[in-house]
């Protein structure tokens, strides 16, 4: 009975999600996995069959398919391995450097990898609807021709048989990580490429992001008894398995006598499937808000294992205030498993390295927790917009950590950090814009700030041009429309537009497809009797509206707030207790602006641009006058 209701909810939640993004024509891909896979943790291989049903919701009738086979990057000679040489500051996981003379070599640690280390995923009896389907393998792409055209609206069945390696742990995925973790099983299985309204997204992995297809996922996973496994989805043989699993007060049926168990997992309405597994794991549960079921996975060690169970509270706090500040998480599961090799997010989990600090293991699990709404509810394409998921799951994981570890520096800037590293990047002459390939950056380097800091800021700048409010209403209403769909840049832009009015496709353009810097500076303050005439001049590139706020030498202040015509918008008072004068529009075209102060220079103390600083302005020397 509850199987039947699981499968009739899961159907409801295809259509709905089809209804929900507002979107005319909207339209995304579905999918259904059923995949019974064999462990063998000897020698770290795995064999499995998959079914996939596959629905065309597209408008096109589509004669190929592809896959990713993301395991054959950790083999000599891959795109990921050359990339690793060819990249000026390689990712340090990957390579191991030693010193020739005077000059640091750094060298592929796949490169190094032996036969029996490498990982691979080879593909067999694939069939469509039970007819071979004549298929060839390019590195981490599969590509099939279809034994017959999917035509829009029609569904089909895949089957096939894969054999797979676990490569020796160096990006993510692998055997055996630095911590000692057995299995971190992340991007393991054939994995059907997205294609949308832009076509094919059958990228090569290089070793940057992901864009999956939503569906749901049958999974069962035979392994080695002693082993205990976390990951996505609802296990649905707890009475079985036992290890921390069961329901309190429910007896565990031991199976039969054997050396292996069988894990039956069902993730509903996801894009991806991940889990962890050791041995040696121990496994905690709490119970969240809405019932929602906290699993932690983590080695035995005395040294860290109290840092896990301090943590176990805050992550209650942190589901709280995402559930209250972006949307309620939909799911009942969440699973927090050591491993990897540093902190990735997966469909309702994550895998993070555990020999860590308590705040640094708090720290690492409000990111990845938070990538649950930013990339696993609303799915943008990693691969093309990474500041999406990174950047807004930056913003919101910062005030949690605020929220729940709040910082003991009196007026803390919890965006600090990331502003830090704007400024550098934009000073170094190398930034380029957002909308770069996240594997076409020429550092990794950029590519971090960028991704991260610079796309946090896109949403801390948001709030300075409609205001904080109308901001956590975007975020709000950003969610409800798009959960469970592909969103894009255009749709946050057009969220917060629906929310203001305010008109701010300039700001979308500038932020993330040019490198322009915001200069903006006090050029002029020259006093005409009884009042003051101020002039400002825009350096940078990119406008934007301007609040200044005056501090007079009686003690009282006042602000000025000066609107940017392309904006066609004026927001609230960021200062309810000052006196605020609202001045003409400033165009963009002109690259200076006057205004007028009805008190003489003499009274002035001082003035400045943006006091909160949330305007990413290169040059703050200018933005301040003192007499």
């Amino acid at each position: 009975m509850k199987k039947l209701a699981l499968l009739a909810l899961l159907a409801i939640g295809n259509l709905w999600a089809q209804e929900n993004n507002p979107n005319p024509g909207y339209w995304q891909q579905h999918v259904d996995y059923k995949m019974d896979v064999n462990m063998d943790v000897k020698s770290y291989t795995y064999t499995g069959n998959q079914e996939l049903v596959y629905t065309n919701n597209s408008p096109d009738t589509l004669y190929r398919v592809f896959y990713h086979l993301y395991p054959n990057a950790f083999q000599p000679g891959s795109e990921m391995d050359a990339r690793l040489t060819s990249i000026a500051d390689p990712d340090k996981r990957m390579v191991k450097s030693f010193k020739r003379g005077t000059e640091t070599i750094n060298e592929s640690r796949i490169s190094t990898l032996k036969p029996d280390e490498i990982g691979y995923l080879k593909i067999k009896n694939l069939k469509q609807d039970g007819i071979n389907a004549a298929n060839t393998v390019g590195g981490t792409v599969l590509e099939v021709n279809l034994a017959k055209p999917i035509a829009p609206g029609a569904s089909t069945t895949f089957t096939l048989d894969f054999e797979g390696q676990v490569p020796l742990q160096v990006r993510r995925s692998g055997r055996e990580s630095e911590e000692g973790v057995a299995l971190s099983m992340t991007q393991w299985y054939p994995k059907i490429a997205e294609y949308d309204f832009e076509g094919w997204h059958a990228d090569p992995y290089i070793g940057r992001e992901f864009h999956g297809v939503w569906g749901d996922f049958d999974v069962k996973i035979t392994i080695d008894k002693k082993y205990t496994i976390g990951g996505s989805g609802y296990l649905q043989n707890k009475n079985e398995i036992g290890k921390g699993y069961q329901d309190e007060g429910v007896e565990v049926k031991h199976p039969r006598k054997t050396k292996t168990l069988t894990w039956h997992f069902v993730a509903p309405m996801v894009h991806d499937f991940a889990w962890g597994a050791d041995k040696d794991y121990i496994h905690d549960k709490v119970m969240g808000p809405n019932d929602t079921e906290l699993h932690f996975f983590y080695k035995d060690n005395k040294e860290y294992n109290d840092s896990w169970k301090k943590m176990q509270p805050k992550v209650v706090e942190l589901l709280e205030y995402y559930n209250t500040h972006v949307g309620v998480y939909p799911y009942k599961q969440y699973s927090i498993v050591q491993g990897g090799d540093g902190g990735m997010e997966y469909a309702m989990c994550t895998l993070i390295t555990g020999k860590r600090s308590y705040g640094s293991l708090v720290g690492v699990t409000a990111h990845e927790f938070a990538h649950s709404w930013f990339q696993h509810i609303l799915a943008s394409n990693e691969a093309k917009h990474e500041w999406m998921d990174e950047g807004f799951t930056s913003y919101i994981s910062d005030l949690a950590m605020e929220a729940v570890m709040p910082s003991k520096e009196e007026n803390n800037n919890p965006f600090a950090g990331a502003y830090s590293n704007y400024f550098y990047m934009a000073s170094s002459g190398k930034e380029q814009p957002l909308s770069t390939h996240a594997d076409r950056y020429d550092q990794n380097v950029l590519y971090g700030i960028s991704a991260y800091s610079k796309g946090e800021i896109f949403l801390t700048q948001l709030g300075y041009l409609i205001g904080q409010d109308n901001l956590n209403k975007t975020l709000k209403k950003f969610y409800a429309d798009y959960k469970f769909s592909h969103p894009t840049p255009n749709d946050i832009k057009r969220t917060a537009e629906r929310i203001t009015g305010a008109h701010l496709d300039w700001y979308l353009n500038e932020w993330t497809q040019t490198t322009s810097t915001i200069d903006y500076g006090i050029k002029e303050v020259k006093e005409n009797g009884e009042t003051t005439t101020i002039t400002l001049e825009r350096i940078g590139r990119m406008p934007m509206p301007i609040d200044i706020i005056v501090a007079y030498a009686d003690g009282t202040q006042e602000s000025f707030y000066i609107p940017l015509q392309m904006m066609h918008y004026q927001k609230d008072n960021p200062y309810p207790n000052l006196k605020r004068t609202i001045e003409k529009e400033w165009n963009w075209a002109h690259p200076t602006y006057t205004f007028t102060i009805n008190k003489p220079k003499s009274a002035i103390k001082v003035m400045a641009i943006d006091p909160t600083e949330l305007m990413a302005d290169v040059n703050k020397e200018n933005n301040l006058f003192t007499p």
